[in-house]
């Protein structure tokens, strides 16, 4: 499919961070209509995915070209607290767009998680058989399964460790890192039993679209280069922000946060992106450039906040 100002683009579940990226990028050179249960923007309006005949009414009236459905509880401990409202917003939600795109025949767009194993590997290609041990990832695996086998022209896309959107929209692993700094601590304790793949949202949106403009449906793998443990990314981390003398990464194992952090999670959910780089396709950047980019938001939100000096000003033409 080809993205102009004549292609209508509806997004569900657009208020999070990755939603943000993907607006970004697509409402550029399309026209977009975005929703979501939270209205957090302007450019936002409500409409809930575990709403058939509500998402019908918004989807129908707006005649997209494509559907992407972002949508989705992705705390591990709510979907555990809330088992029915995360089947019913993971996997029914799932459904609800996907019977919507048949009936439209349109593409519909579907996030999917590295979250969906075991752990019992070190990494996971795109043909490896899930084995789900939450709720979340249960959910999760329904629903991929579901698309695959019901929705003709289907883009499953399998993401990371997510991060991107900034202290606003972040709530994944970087912001919250982010907001112990912010607060003071000079000591930031990390696991490093749990190995993953962090996935930049800006690069992520971009690969959808490059998927959806070659009109290569199925299931992805689409993370950042390389890989490693959630105490690798904080280090990398506070070296990007020059806080390496002031502030202590310590390890831990994932028992220290045994109570706080109480669903199951695999020892590794690494992925590699086999199919799109077969395909030539893969433009996902390695994860330490990615990261180097989006901690310069973080870095301007410090200055701003008092809590680093501003950078030195450029030197003088000579």
């Amino acid at each position: 499919m080809r993205f102009d100002d004549s292609t209508r683009v509806y997004i569900a579940g657009c208020a999070g961070m990755l939603g943000d990226a993907v607006y970004r990028l697509l409402s550029s050179t399309s026209v977009v209509k975005a929703t979501d249960i939270v209205v957090n923007e302007p450019w936002l309006e409500y409409a809930d995915v575990r709403d058939y005949d509500g998402m019908r009414r918004s989807i129908e009236e707006f005649k997209p070209d494509v559907i992407i459905n972002l949508a989705a509880l992705t705390d591990l401990e709510q979907c555990e607290r809330e088992p029915e409202n995360t089947w019913l917003t993971n996997s029914l939600g799932a459904e609800n767009l996907g019977l919507l795109a048949t009936k439209l025949n349109v593409p519909y767009v579907f996030i999917s998680t590295a979250g969906i194993f075991g752990g019992e590997q070190d990494v996971y290609t795109d043909f490896d058989e899930p084995r789900p041990l939450s709720h979340y990832a249960k959910s999760k695996v329904y629903a991929e399964r579901y698309v695959q086998q019901a929705v003709p022209k289907s883009l499953i896309l399998r993401a990371g460790w997510m991060m991107g959107g900034g202290p606003g929209k972040d709530k994944k692993f970087v912001n919250k890192i982010y907001k112990q700094i912010a607060a003071g601590a000079s000591a930031l304790h990390v696991v490093v039993d749990k190995k993953g793949t962090p996935t930049y949202t800006v690069d992520f949106a971009r690969g959808m679209k490059t998927l959806l403009e070659h009109e290569l449906y199925g299931l992805y793998n689409q993370v950042c280069g390389g890989g490693g443990s959630r105490f690798d990314v904080a280090v990398e981390f506070v070296r990007l922000l020059g806080l390496e003398r002031t502030v202590r990464v310590e390890r831990v194992e994932s028992d220290y946060y045994a109570q706080e952090y109480f669903a199951a999670r695999p020892a590794s959910e690494s992925l590699v992106n086999l199919k799109l780089t077969r395909r030539g396709l893969n433009g996902m950047r390695d994860w330490k450039v990615c990261l180097t980019e989006y901690s310069r938001v973080f870095l301007d939100a410090l200055r701003s906040a008092g809590r680093l000096a501003p950078p030195p000003p450029p030197a003088p033409d000579r």
